[in-house]
């Protein structure tokens, strides 16, 4: 069992993509919440904030200002910030983050069938703890990739409907990741 299937207790999960709508985010039922905002300045104080509130917070290195998306600034983000884990399309970020103790969702873009094995491909060599693959309005996609590896996989993007939400779930994701409010 991966660790992460573990962690998911709410099957939406907040991607937050404004400092100002974290604090909704924690009123949520969500038990995970994705940042994909923040920087250097305040990332430690939006963590403390999430785990204070007793969920679990990834984030997205690719989106934090000031903080590189490269080894030193996910071993910066481990040693300094100290999230549940890290988002990140790439491959050598999510080995860091492994080696750092930090859990890691890999997220791979889905745009054609080449795309999907590369995607594979990659996940296969990286390890993550979890695929998030976008965007999540592919229910046979997500089958398929169910059938295609053993790690969890993530719906996310261009999710704006609590139907698409229960689709992606149907077709074996085991969460969605949903940056509307209304559907945390």
């Amino acid at each position: 069992m991966h660790p992460i299937v573990d962690l998911v207790e709410h099957q939406t999960i907040a991607a937050v993509q404004r400092e100002e709508d974290l604090a909704q985010a924690l009123k949520s039922q969500a038990n995970v919440i994705f940042l994909l905002t923040g920087s250097i300045f305040n990332i430690k104080d939006l963590v403390d904030q999430t785990k204070e509130a007793g969920k679990a917070v990834f984030l997205h290195m690719e989106f934090i200002e000031g903080i590189a998306a490269d080894r030193k600034g996910v071993s910066y983000v481990a040693k300094r910030v100290f999230p549940t884990g890290i988002i990140s399309t790439k491959s050598n970020l999510i080995r860091t983050a492994k080696e750092e103790g930090l859990m890691a969702i890999q997220r791979i873009f889905l745009i054609d069938r080449s795309a999907v094995q590369r995607g594979i491909k990659s996940v296969e060599q990286s390890q993550p703890d979890a695929i998030e693959v976008m965007p999540g309005l592919m229910p046979r996609i997500i089958r398929e990739m169910t059938n295609m590896t053993p790690l969890p996989i993530i719906a996310g993007g261009l999710v704006s409907y609590q139907e698409e939400i229960d689709e992606a779930l149907r077709a074996g994701a085991l969460a969605v990741s949903v940056g509307n409010d209304k559907l945390w």
